[in-house]
């Protein structure tokens, strides 16, 4: 198992960004509706595919650690047929502006939680898409569940409307943790629901994890994934727990004094990695793990993996858009971002708007260092000659500035090869890759707010 220096965990535990985009969300400006009808009249004339992300927002409790977009309500069906209505809007509303039946490769539903919508809610949206795009349910097809409010029934009824893959939010299964985290859900709980699902034939199951959270050891870690390993997901995603309590003030809930250190937070984090790695599972990019047969892990020996907002993926479209509060899509080399507030949403869609607020078109540069992240990211090397070949631009010359970066990244035994041709990051370098990224980003060299939680 690796062990690190003290001296470089503090070195290298700064504020910086995941990088599931660049440039960054926090760097995107005000972008007006009819920008965004022009992005997508535009896009309308190409023959690419799409990814669609939906957003549904609603949980009916706060858990503690929760750094996404919710909002608390008590299950309702009015609550749920409310936002549908705005969707819809906005869905017609988008469709319409492409201007035909797009062909789209991946679906996904995620919040929030996507199952706080009753049975018919969930048929009426995907009813919906399918109107309006030409949705491949051979393809991926998935949605968020959280395991306290899945039945049977419900699982039969969504395999019924074509989702074939299912994300479980899980976290941690030690008790002492989910009280903290105000999560319960006994591991017997979410073994049932997985039952039902491989009986139902969905094909893959991805489970989300968190390390870093109160109360956490080696012991309860080392317990907690060998529960997950005898439950046998397809996919893992064992994120970093990011404290932002000035953007998520229900973080300050938890007991400060139970947090593991930065030095400790790795240890776990190692750990975990060793005891899925012995239990055959690939580890795939930063913070992923997949059985060695599964098609992320092909893509990540394969060198074809892509990294977006829903995290690593195979990138079975040319673009993606996202409905529905707070909703990102990348299209025509443009971030887009749906408002937050969903008075706000509601009213725009109300009035036959789009509710984009945020986003970037990319320039040249932004282009150029977006495909070196995605590089480290995904595939952790960067072949120089690439650059060339992609934008004709000489890396080492474009990249001039950052060659000290890359020295000092190479002395600390993060990556190799910063003076030859292809760049190597190493297994070391693997942890600390968010700051191996750092050096490229342009608009941190520009900010020193402290905008982002800590990379360790």
């Amino acid at each position: 198992m690796l062990k690190l220096s003290k001296d470089l965990i503090t070195k290298y535990d700064v504020a910086g960004p995941r990088y599931t985009s660049y440039p960054t969300a926090p760097q995107w400006q005000s972008l007006t509706p009819d920008y965004y009808k022009n992005v997508l009249h535009t896009f309308g004339k190409t023959d690419k595919t799409l990814s669609i992300y939906v957003h549904i927002p609603f949980c009916k409790s706060m858990c503690y650690y929760c750094g996404c977009s919710v909002l608390i309500r008590k299950p309702s069906a009015s609550v749920g047929d409310d936002y549908l209505d705005h969707l819809s809007s906005e869905i017609a509303l988008t469709a319409s502006l492409i201007g035909k039946k797009v062909p789209v490769k991946q679906l996904h539903l995620g919040g929030g939680t996507p199952t706080f919508l009753t049975d018919d809610q969930l048929t009426r949206l995907v009813d919906l898409l399918k109107r309006h795009f030409d949705i491949d349910f051979n393809a991926e097809v998935a949605i968020e569940i959280d395991p306290r409010t899945i039945t049977a029934d419900r699982l039969a009824h969504l395999k019924t409307l074509g989702f074939n893959r299912l994300s479980f939010g899980v976290q941690d299964f030690d008790p002492v943790v989910q009280k903290a985290i105000n999560r319960i859900q006994p591991v017997d709980m979410v073994a049932d629901v997985m039952t039902e699902a491989r009986k139902l034939g969905f094909s893959s199951i991805n489970m989300d994890l968190i390390y870093g959270l109160p109360y956490q050891t080696p012991e309860t870690i080392r317990h907690t994934i060998g529960q997950v390993v005898g439950l046998k997901p397809d996919r893992i995603a064992f994120y970093s727990y990011a404290h932002i309590p000035w953007l998520k003030s229900h973080q300050t809930l938890m007991d400060p004094a139970a947090f593991p250190t930065a030095d400790q937070k790795l240890d776990l984090f190692f750990l975990a990695r060793q005891l899925l790695t012995e239990s055959r599972y690939a580890a795939i990019g930063m913070d992923h793990f997949a059985l060695e047969t599964d098609e992320l892990a092909t893509a990540y020996d394969s060198g074809v993996l892509y990294r977006n907002f829903m995290g690593y993926t195979v990138k079975p479209a040319d673009e993606y858009i996202g409905f529905g509060i707070t909703s990102i899509g990348f299209i025509e080399n443009t971030f887009i971002q749906n408002t937050k507030e969903l008075a706000a949403y509601n009213d725009l869609t109300s009035h036959n708007q789009l509710p984009v607020t945020k986003g970037m078109a990319l320039s040249e540069d932004d282009r150029i260092r977006r495909w070196v992240i995605q590089s480290l990211m995904c595939r952790f090397k960067i072949d120089k000659t690439d650059c060339w070949t992609l934008f004709e631009q000489s890396f080492d010359t474009y990249f001039s500035d950052t060659l000290p970066h890359l020295a000092q990244c190479e002395a600390d035994g993060l990556i190799t090869g910063s003076t030859t041709t292809t760049i190597c990051v190493t297994e070391l370098g693997k942890i600390f890759i968010r700051n191996v990224c750092m050096g490229f980003d342009a608009y941190l060299k520009r900010s020193s707010t402290p905008i982002y939680s800590k990379t360790i």
